[in-house]
């Protein structure tokens, strides 16, 4: 099992937590997918679409048969959705998604697979943060849809109706995890993730983003609030920010700030819509780039002495690129991925890390910005 589990800890005494011995690399990658989650269908053109999934199954698929392992789906429990949820919105959903098509916000849709093709997911993602602590499982990449970084502790929305990443998170935690990290790279602010652990000093929770963009959250000075101040990070990256920029912002700020928080494992709200390609935002990263932060994370998670780095997928609009970015991400999170592109970041980008930086500067110490 992980490290004991104990109270929530300040930001100041998040000191790195050391348990077990330093792992080889992982030989297999834990893989959760399931035909349930094709059956979340809108009733007409979406962004959101099972045709995703084949996308990405295809990008895991291209890791020898040997290299991954497939780990049965089961529904979430009660207990699980209520760790992140509240009552009033498990309820709402209990009532919405009826086996009729609906439309419960202006991008946030439901029909007739949906009910258990969401709770499937979110069992999933449960499954997903348990496995890693178990001892046998170090990495994992779960190939979720419905999305789920966008869902808000009492509220769905931006294709999100619970949230998945969360879920993983406190299953990981019910089974011994002291603290977890959640770095979330998709090219939307996570927004549901930072509603549901802004407070808690026992996750801690990164978010690189374009702005601004939709939800129109996550600035800077957003660091997490009462006894979680210090816990939030926000890199809030200008439109057509590429490799450099993220090498750069996980280089001098993702890194260390791991590093000094010492999680006992790693998730990662894993969209590819920061991909050049995507037509949603407006990004230039390419798959290189997100085999460089993925490996980048599994060297801060095999220095940590435990090597525990879990995906969860969430946004990727463009199919050849969502492809291609999880086959790299998946090739990665076995061997270690590529070094983090060089180079100084573009002006408005180093000002946007320079923000982020000042506002976690009374809790962490990290590198100057170059």
């Amino acid at each position: 099992m992980g490290c004991p589990s104990s109270a929530s800890i300040s930001p100041e005494e998040a000191a790195p937590q050391r348990c077990g011995t330093l792992p080889a690399m992982a030989a297999v990658l834990t893989v959760i997918d399931d035909a349930s989650f094709d059956l979340h269908r809108a009733p007409r053109r979406h962004p959101e679409c099972p045709e995703r999934l084949a996308a990405a199954r295809a990008g895991i698929a291209r890791l020898p048969a040997a290299q991954r392992r497939a780990h049965a789906v089961r529904a979430v429990t009660e207990a699980e959705l209520a760790r992140v949820h509240s009552a009033e919105h498990l309820a709402f959903l209990e009532r919405a998604l009826d086996g009729s098509h609906a439309q419960l916000d202006a991008d946030t849709y439901a029909g007739p697979g949906t009910r258990d093709a969401m709770l499937r997911a979110a069992g999933g993602a449960a499954e997903l943060g348990r496995l890693l602590l178990s001892g046998e499982h170090t990495r994992g990449f779960a190939l979720l849809r419905p999305p789920g970084h966008h869902a808000e502790h009492d509220r769905a929305m931006g294709f999100c109706l619970v949230n998945n990443v969360a879920i993983a998170a406190r299953a990981a935690q019910a089974a011994g995890a002291r603290k977890v990290a959640i770095v979330d790279w998709d090219v939307h602010h996570g927004n549901g993730t930072q509603d549901v652990f802004e407070h808690d000093p026992s996750v801690l929770f990164v978010s690189l983003h374009q702005w601004p963009l939709y939800p129109g959250t996550g600035a800077p000075g957003e660091i997490g609030l009462g006894p979680g101040r210090g816990t939030t990070a926000n890199l809030a990256l200008p439109p057509g920010s590429g490799p450099e920029e993220y090498g750069a912002a996980f280089r001098e700020i993702v890194v260390p700030l791991l590093g000094a928080f010492g999680p006992d494992v790693i998730l990662v709200s894993a969209g590819f819509d920061a991909h050049a390609r995507d037509p949603l935002a407006s990004m230039q990263l390419d798959a290189p780039s997100y085999a460089a932060m993925t490996g980048a994370l599994v060297q801060v998670a095999e220095s940590l002495g435990h090597g525990r780095v879990g995906l969860v997928l969430e946004g990727g609009y463009d199919l050849v690129g969502l492809e291609e970015s999880v086959a790299a991400s998946a090739s990665a999170l076995l061997s270690g991925g590529v070094s983090l592109p060089e180079g100084r970041a573009a002006p408005a980008a180093h000002a946007a890390l320079a923000h982020t930086r000042q506002a976690l500067a009374p809790f962490w110490s990290l590198p100057a910005l170059r």
